[in-house]
């Protein structure tokens, strides 16, 4: 059985932190199960997938085909997928509508938003209607150009202050949990402390009840371009590449297919 939202949410304050990795395919759902807590089909899809530069550009169907996808590749964990740039500002109708969605059409177990006090009716919107949400505060990837940049959040006592009333508004909203990414370690850890639902760190602090991270940066494949707060614990695309040059050297040497991966007829 998956691990369910009520789960997640009881884990604050555990000597166990959460364990939770992006995922936007089946087979990396599958192979990240066992080890994690939670799998956030996040919309970062955009950059490590797609190419883009920035996460803006996924649609809602996007989401939603990834988000079936890893549904249908993890067991045990609790799967999440983000809400795209564009389907839930405009209105609280708008978010329910696109969240229901998500939800019906993936068998996700909660959708995640980015946002703090200004989203914070529309949170409270959503899990009224029975969803729920895991909300995002600290750098805001969907807001960069607003916010002129990926820049550390919490710098300023100003900057601290709108943090943590972020975070509480979010819990008050009735969110199961909060991501908090690329902002100061002890302002991070004032958050954790500050309220009742777990905190999820991404660039945030080792207090904080989770981490998470993109898979394909921890794993070495999305290149040398890393947040400081990431850890590269492998380097796949060093792998992938010295496994493609020897196939090209082999088949252009004819040495590949061999005997053992083509087709004989059987003799009669």
């Amino acid at each position: 059985m998956a691990k369910t939202i009520e789960q997640i949410k009881a884990h604050k304050n555990q000597s166990e932190p959460l364990v939770c990795l992006t995922a936007y395919t089946a087979r990396i759902a599958q192979i990240l199960d066992r080890h994690c807590d939670l799998l956030l089909v996040g919309d970062s899809l955009a950059m490590v997938l797609y190419g883009m530069e920035n996460t803006r550009g996924v649609s809602l169907d996007m989401m939603i085909n990834h988000g079936k996808a890893v549904v249908r590749g993890a067991e045990s964990t609790c799967v999440i997928v983000d809400m795209p740039f564009g389907t839930y500002e405009d209105s609280q109708e708008q978010a329910l509508e696109n969240a229901r969605r998500v939800m019906d059409e993936t068998g996700c177990a909660g959708v995640k938003l980015e946002g703090g006090e200004n989203f914070a009716t529309t949170i409270e919107r959503l899990v009224s209607a029975g969803i729920p949400v895991i909300g995002h505060i600290g750098l805001m990837p969907q807001s960069v150009e607003e916010a002129s940049g990926f820049r550390v959040q919490g710098k300023t006592d100003v900057g601290q202050e709108q943090l943590l009333k972020d975070a509480k508004a979010v819990e008050v909203a009735g969110a199961s949990a909060i991501v908090i990414e690329a902002t100061i370690d002890s302002v991070s850890a004032l958050i954790t402390r500050a309220v009742a639902i777990p905190t999820i760190g991404i660039g945030a602090s080792a207090a904080c009840d989770g981490q998470i991270l993109v898979t394909e940066d921890m794993l070495g494949i999305t290149g040398d371009q890393v947040p400081k707060f990431v850890k590269q614990y492998a380097h796949v695309s060093e792998g992938i590449e010295r496994a493609v040059e020897s196939y090209a050297q082999e088949v252009r040497s004819r040495a590949f297919p061999g005997e053992a991966n083509i087709y004989k007829k059987k003799a009669s």
